[in-house]
C-alpha cells in the first residue's frame, strides 16, 4: 500500500510540475490533481499494452520515439475523462508527459522496486 502511495505521490508532483511549467496545461485543484494522477495510473495499466502493442512496428522504426507521442495521447484521454483537468492540444501533451516522464524516472530510480526507499551502506573492512 506504501508503495501504490509513494507511486500515486510522484505522478502528482509530475502533474503538477507539468501544470506549473507547460502552458496549456491546467489543473483545478489538488483533488483534481490526484485524480488525474490515479486514472493516469488506471490508464497506464490498462489502455497502454494495448496501444504498445498496436504501435509496435512504428515504436521499433522510431527507435522508441513513438513511447512519447502515446504517452501524450493518454495524457490527453485522461484529460478528456476528468473534469478540472485540461490540456490545450498536443504539443502541450507531449511537453506534459516529458515533464510526468522524468518525474516518475527520479521517483522510480529514488523509491526503487519494491517501492520502498532503498539505502545503500558502503563500508570499509578493516583489515586482519
Amino acid at each position: 500500500m506504501i508503495g501504490f502511495l509513494l507511486r500515486l505521490t510522484a505522478s502528482a508532483l509530475g502533474l503538477w510540475l507539468a501544470s506549473e511549467i507547460v502552458e496549456g496545461v491546467e489543473i483545478a485543484g489538488a483533488p483534481t490533481l490526484f485524480g488525474a494522477a490515479f486514472l493516469l495510473g488506471f490508464v497506464n495499466a490498462v489502455v497502454r499494452p494495448v496501444l504498445l502493442l498496436l504501435t509496435l512496428p512504428i515504436t521499433i522504426l522510431t527507435l522508441g520515439l513513438f513511447l512519447l507521442v502515446i504517452n501524450a495521447v493518454l495524457l490527453e484521454l485522461v484529460a478528456a475523462l476528468l473534469p478540472g483537468f485540461s490540456v490545450a492540444g498536443f504539443v502541450p501533451a507531449l511537453l506534459a508527459a516529458l515533464v510526468v516522464s522524468a518525474t516518475s524516472w527520479l521517483a522510480s530510480w529514488y523509491i526503487g522496486n519494491s517501492a520502498r526507499r532503498e539505502v545503500i551502506v558502503v563500508s570499509r573492512r578493516r583489515r586482519p
